[in-house]
């Protein structure tokens, strides 16, 4: 019997009988078996992959990893596989919930789509549901989303759980449970003194380089800013699909000197960066709690970000502790130069987002995970 099974479709690795995994999740989960006698873990294992850059390995010692194959339903063939592989998932995923004391299901995902279909076979097992996606219900989703949040906040079809979310939502049912994440510990609460924005403007763009996150209004933002002779630095933190041609773009801009990519960091150098920067700019088409928004905050780096999810809970409606943007670079280059000449406005709103941000820490966190089992 398993003390606590995890259900994740998040990829993992295997590199010297550790597993590893994305290192904000796998930091995250280490808080929630700290305690723990025994694990399980669902979750699909690539084949001679090794640990990146921004991985992490799971901290225990009886950990039991379940390997199931990764499926999607994206081409012809890749439904063919996922016909063959749903039996023996379902069985895998049914098993370990027999054998588990507690279940801790992560959706939105495909793995957390059969498991949310299978969680109903155990109505008495206490669980844990994290929805790491957006709950706004009125929210443009895909489809399986969308069951995915129906399942989770259907009183008679998921028993005996609580459903964390990100936010207040007015039409969650009593299973949901509104909640937060954390990155830093109570002891990182230190003074952040950054250079004057008359001397020079920090900006960051912390996050994966895709379509879904826009990173190209950097550039965009970063041209304007150099059209109007401002003397600033804009660093991306990050890698994906885009980056290779937002390089290219920098180039033929003329804003080598300006903009600096440094590719996936580790979350030190992350830290670092925002302690620096005066801005974040951050305009994501969908999250669920920007990880990247409330590490800011914590730094006194005001946040330039997206109506989306629980962001303007985070942020404040009426500029109170970042700024809510649009995807136009000249919306987001007017409000940043209102901040850069007025700093005392730019620093009450830093010092705003530090005050909030930092009554979330992990301390906390881990007090609030362990009232959960």
């Amino acid at each position: 019997m398993d003390d606590f099974l995890i259900i994740t479709c998040v990829h993992h690795s295997s590199k010297d009988g550790d597993y590893y995994a994305y290192g904000p999740y796998v930091r995250e989960m280490n808080l929630w078996i700290e305690e723990e006698g025994s694990i399980a873990v669902v979750a699909p294992l690539i084949a001679d992959a090794l640990p990146g850059k921004i991985d992490l390995a799971y901290k225990h010692d009886h950990l039991r990893y379940v390997n199931v194959p990764a499926y999607d339903v994206q081409s012809f063939g890749a439904i063919v596989n996922t016909i063959f592989d749903l039996p023996g998932i379902l069985y895998q995923i049914a098993k370990a919930m027999h054998n588990a004391k507690h279940i801790h299901i992560r959706i939105p995902g495909n793995m957390g789509l059969l498991a949310m279909f299978v969680q109903v076979l155990f109505p008495s097992k206490p669980k844990t549901i994290k929805y790491a996606g957006n709950w706004d219900g009125e929210s443009k989703q895909p489809r399986t989303y969308k069951i995915q949040r129906f399942i989770a906040n259907n009183t008679f079809l998921t028993k005996n759980a609580k459903v964390l979310v990100y936010g207040d939502w007015p039409d969650s049912s009593s299973n949901v449970l509104p909640f937060f994440t954390a990155s830093y510990l109570d002891s990182e609460k230190n003074p952040i003194v950054k250079i004057p924005i008359s001397q020079k403007i920090k900006l960051v763009l912390v996050g994966a380089l895709y379509d879904g996150k826009n990173p190209e209004i950097g550039i965009k933002l970063a041209k304007l800013m150099s059209d109007a002779g401002l003397d600033f630095e804009f660093v991306y933190c990050g890698d994906g699909v885009m980056r290779k041609d937002l390089e290219e773009q920098t180039k033929r801009l003329n804003l080598d000197d300006s903009v600096i990519f440094l590719g996936n960091v580790d979350s030190e150098k992350v830290k670092e960066t925002l302690k620096e920067s005066h801005f974040l700019i951050f305009v994501s088409e969908t999250e669920g709690w920007p990880k990247a928004v409330a590490e800011s905050m914590f730094w006194g780096c005001v946040p330039f970000t997206s109506r989306v999810s629980c962001v303007p809970q985070m942020v404040g409606e009426e500029n109170e502790r970042g700024v809510l943007v649009s995807k136009n670079p000249q919306e987001i280059f007017q409000k940043i130069k209102t901040l850069i000449e007025d700093k005392v406005e730019f620093n009450r709103m830093s010092q705003a987002a530090m005050n909030w941000a930092r009554t979330y820490t992990l301390e906390k966190f881990q007090k609030e995970i362990n009232k959960l089992k």
